[in-house]
């Protein structure tokens, strides 16, 4: 089994280059089938996420050629039979559930199994379901399936009782072909939503105000095939920023939109970090000692919960009593345990509240990837503790992170993948 093996203790120099982003690419890929005439994406990120959702697409009919971060989907030999093909890629990640907003669009019908992805506590998809409803589908969640029919598809108003980046793309996507105008009310205003909607547009969809947390789609009657470039990732932008804090260094990044980092800048910023926007690349300077902080994940633009993680490894270095409390997800500080094991002190407390203790030195351990991001975070733990990290569980962190050890490798990163026999 892989591992990554890492011996600590080097400030990360130079530039990296930050492709697209996960969750932006994996709202426009189903959307892609909506369209009549082949689609042509670019600055796609070469992920497992990515990998799964090719490969259901190829399995339902379509053609899907890549190369390198280029995609050129042509959707015009999907059948629906075919979806029974798809099971099985369909319950190794959450966001395939976009597959039921695409589906049920184009074929008024959509039966698969709900989602899986990492453990993050409750995320049920209630919200989906209720504007899939509102919609005009009949829906129903049976022996772990989500089957849903619509004779017809008519707007509505549609409110969100939490904001959803899920919920808002995937009824966008159930929409965006429906008869009559659809409001959605405490919409996500991400911008991976707001990529999405501009991808729809592009085919030809008529959706205002992504971005607010109200958007107006317009149906209409097709959507054709069109050239695009995903956006930047800020949550990978935002892992390397953290890095450079973490580690004394000095990086730039680049290919990235400045103004979609604004609260992580800020964070880093109060901590004592240097932190330098251009038009298009941030340069981040750490330096010592680092300042305590305390953090709040919100909805952007405020600081987000795919970035608490390894900003929690920041707390463990920084000097004094810092705090995070987490209101996106129920479960998401398991990487508690595996940064105990490397000498951080951390209390968790009401299930959402952690505080961090700073100052002591982290100790290189075997270590697990819990989750995703909780994987960049223990990367991060690895590159700035003592001695031999050994890091587990690398199949959570290839579903959204680009070569990781390349990355930090090419930044002077003593860091390499090595098989171990279990």
């Amino acid at each position: 089994m892989e591992k990554i093996v890492i011996n600590g203790g080097k400030p990360l120099k130079g530039e990296v280059f930050v492709t697209g982003a996960k969750n932006a690419a994996l709202g426009i890929i189903p959307a892609a089938i909506l369209a009549e005439t082949p689609s042509e994406i670019e600055n796609v990120p070469d992920i497992q996420d990515i990998k799964n959702y090719i490969t259901m697409l190829r399995k339902i009919g379509a053609t899907v050629e890549q190369d390198g971060n280029t995609l050129r989907i042509d959707p015009s030999g999907i059948h629906y039979d075919n979806i029974v093909n798809i099971e099985e890629e369909s319950r190794k990640m959450r966001a395939s559930y976009y597959m039921y907003g695409a589906l049920l669009s184009k074929y008024r019908r959509v039966m698969l199994p709900l989602p899986g992805g990492c453990d993050l506590g409750a995320r049920p998809i209630d919200m989906h379901i209720k504007a899939f409803e509102a919609l005009g589908a009949k829906v129903e969640i049976k022996n772990g399936y989500l089957n849903a029919n619509a004779e017809k598809l008519t707007g509505a108003d549609i409110y969100f009782d939490i904001t959803s980046v899920g919920a808002t793309i995937n009824t966008m996507l159930a929409a965006v072909m429906a008869e009559g105008t659809t409001v959605l009310e405490n919409a996500a205003k991400e911008p991976h939503v707001v990529d999405a909607a501009n991808f729809m547009n592009y085919m030809g969809a008529r959706i205002n105000g992504a971005g607010t947390d109200t958007i107006k789609i317009r149906g209409v009657k097709e959507l054709f095939g069109c050239n695009y470039s995903v956006v930047p990732d800020q949550i990978r932008a935002g892992t390397y920023m953290m890095a450079a804090v973490a580690t004394g260094g000095d990086i730039l990044i680049k290919g990235i939109i400045p103004e979609h980092l604004e609260s992580v800048t800020a964070k880093l910023i109060e901590m004592g970090s240097k932190v330098i926007e251009y038009d298009d690349a941030i340069r981040v300077i750490g330096m010592k000692p680092i300042k305590a902080v305390n953090v709040r994940t919100m909805p952007h633009p405020g600081f987000p919960t795919d970035l608490q993680q390894p900003m929690g490894v920041l707390m463990c270095l920084a000097k004094g009593t810092s705090m995070i409390t987490e209101n996106i997800f129920e479960s998401r500080f398991k990487y508690v345990n595996e940064l105990t094991k490397m000498g951080a002190r951390v209390t968790v407390t009401n299930g959402n509240v952690a505080i961090f203790h700073g100052g002591d030195k982290l100790m290189g351990a075997r270590i697990n990837a819990t989750d995703l991001r909780a994987g960049a975070a223990m990367v991060i733990a690895g590159l700035v503790a003592e001695g031999e990290t050994i890091v587990g569980g690398l199949e959570h962190i290839d579903r959204g992170y680009e070569d990781i050890v390349g990355k930090y490798a090419s930044l002077g990163a003593d860091i390499k993948k090595v098989n171990f026999e279990e």
